[in-house]
């Protein structure tokens, strides 16, 4: 278990201070991996803690249609594990913040793990979320990550069982995800979750962050959320903005400045 890798370094430090972490997520190579690197540089400049990027894949059964039509605009432009990893380089260049690439097992898996967890190391990447990889068949992924110094962040959902907790948590590294909702991403529908009671659940085994996702789509939303975790995960509210745009030069103020939003709704709590 890593609890003083970066990521975990990191939202223990915000929740020393008493604030709340901000994770933002975009596909990377979307809409080509230059506007990746330009997109993030806005993330950061918004006041992101942490970057998730995402792994463009045809069939992301845990994603709604933004972050699907995201994944299919990277896959026409050629995004693949190599040209992600450079434009991780190319991120790294003017950006310290915990980087964290987000993708389903099976383009890991052709890749090679080992191979995988390397070059991404080698790139910049702390942390890895395979959302589709049970936690009984990651023991190969875990081994990899840990010998690449990579954090293998799990996901936990409210229906996620207390023994079935202990389990995950036991392996858990950098910080634990927890999904807001039994569905997929950017549904639109709010969180309808009683989240006191399933961070605190979570939390009674571990002593890792929490951060909360799917379903925050508004800084207001972040803002109640964070109430009851330690960061809160935003994707699909940004990848509209990509999707809006044609240029993406002209998306990235955007993004940012409705990024400084969420940043404002959560540093207001404190």
């Amino acid at each position: 278990m890593s609890k003083n890798g970066p990521i975990s370094q990191c939202l223990e430090k915000l929740r020393l201070t008493g604030k709340k972490g901000l994770i933002t997520f975009t596909v990377a190579g979307d809409p080509n991996p230059a506007g990746t690197v330009d997109i993030v540089r806005h993330m950061v400049a918004g006041g992101a803690d942490l970057v998730e990027l995402g792994i463009p894949f045809s069939d992301p059964l845990a994603d709604g249609p933004v972050i699907q039509q995201s994944s299919l605009r990277a896959l026409a432009s050629g995004a693949a594990l190599p040209n992600i990893f450079e434009a991780v380089k190319e991120i790294r260049k003017n950006c310290s913040i915990p980087l964290i690439l987000m993708g389903y097992y099976n383009p890991i898996y052709q890749y090679g793990l080992r191979r995988f967890a390397g070059d991404a190391a080698q790139a910049g990447v702390n942390g890895i979320i395979v959302p589709d990889l049970p936690h009984e068949e990651s023991v190969a992924l875990r081994a990899a990550a840990l010998e690449s110094g990579l954090d293998l962040i799990p996901l936990v959902a409210p229906t996620t069982t207390d023994s079935r907790l202990e389990k995950i948590a036991a392996g858990a590294m950098g910080f634990i995800y927890c999904v807001s909702l039994t569905g997929v991403t950017g549904a639109g529908t709010g969180i309808k979750t009683d989240l006191a009671e399933f961070t605190g659940r979570v939390s009674r085994h571990t002593r890792l962050p929490l951060a909360v996702g799917f379903g925050i789509a508004a800084p207001e939303q972040a803002a109640m959320a964070a109430k009851h975790c330690d960061a809160v995960v935003v994707g699909s509210a940004i990848i509209k903005i990509i999707a809006g745009h044609e240029n993406i030069l002209s998306a990235g103020p955007v993004a940012e400045r409705l990024i400084k939003r969420f940043r404002g709704a959560l540093d207001r709590l404190t």
